[in-house]
């Protein structure tokens, strides 16, 4: 089985074809015109070939999609964008989830067309214990995550067995049905938390259980704390429904100035242009 490079060839074509009249569409138009170029070249008979691309696909066995897919894969070539529309077509799933174990290449074109896959949870968790790169554990994390519920209880596990804690608590926090177990988790993260107050107290503000609110204003009311971590303490107390109303004071935070000096500069520029926009109104 061949494989062709079709978003390479479709490149070179819009190349050539730009720079006979690159001012036929303005940025925007171009923007807009090539979605629709592509796909006339998808339905163009290729002269070497005696087929056009959508047509070369379409007459492939699945045995030979996913072959031709993983050719792709195996030699660096980019998976044409008529290649990929066949083969989500034909809800290839099975094969997808196999190459979620395989190749990193594998791997990774799988997870672009799963998604958040039901049937691939329990894989993206596998992935998620056992591999070294953080990009691929933290998008692992995030397709977990839109489904927690499915891997809470794998979760809870590898939080108590010390495996990739913090993945856990972020996956755990985005479950809907609530679980004691994991209110205790993430309260027990929270209160012994000694860095990264703010990502704990984001937790709990996702998981959205009310009894966290007097742990969460508790610690706001504490002193020491940076202006930062007040900040999230009092988003997360808001997230939940509460209110936090003491004054606190952090004018010798160093944030906190920065921040301030970037408000007033932001508006004493509002005011300049509300200025020149009065002295224009009074203008005849």
């Amino acid at each position: 089985m061949k494989i062709y490079d079709f978003d390479g060839m479709f490149d070179e074509k819009l190349s050539a074809y730009i720079s006979r009249d690159p001012h036929r569409y303005t940025e925007e138009g171009w923007e807009d015109a090539i979605p629709a170029l592509y796909k006339k070249f998808g339905e163009t008979v290729i002269k070497s070939i005696g087929k056009s691309p959508r047509q070369y696909y379409a007459e492939m066995t699945d045995a030979e999609i996913t072959g031709c897919l993983r050719q792709h894969l195996a030699k660096g070539v980019s998976v044409p964008g008529f290649l990929r529309s066949e083969a989500e077509s034909r809800g290839l799933r099975e094969e997808f989830l196999k190459m979620l174990g395989g190749t990193p290449s594998e791997r990774d074109f799988a997870m672009g067309v799963l998604g958040a896959d039901d049937a691939a949870i329990s894989k993206y968790m596998d992935i998620l214990v056992s591999c070294g790169d953080e990009e691929v554990k933290a998008r692992c994390a995030e397709f977990i995550s839109e489904k927690a519920d499915l891997a809470a209880g794998r979760a809870i596990e590898n939080y108590r067995a010390g495996v990739e804690k913090e993945y856990m608590c972020e996956i755990l926090s985005r479950t809907v049905v609530k679980d004691d177990r994991i209110f205790e988790i993430l309260l027990n993260e929270f209160r012994t938390a000694d860095e990264d107050l703010g990502v704990r107290a984001d937790f709990l503000a996702n998981y959205g259980d009310e009894r966290a609110l007097p742990y969460l204003l508790s610690k706001a009311d504490e002193d020491g704390l940076t202006y930062l971590e007040f900040r999230e303490l009092k988003f997360a107390v808001e997230t939940l429904g509460g209110e936090y109303k003491r004054e606190r004071d952090f004018s010798g935070d160093p944030a906190y100035r920065a921040l301030k000096e970037h408000e007033e500069s932001s508006a004493d520029i509002f005011e300049i242009f509300q200025g020149d926009k009065n002295s224009d109104g009074g203008k005849a």
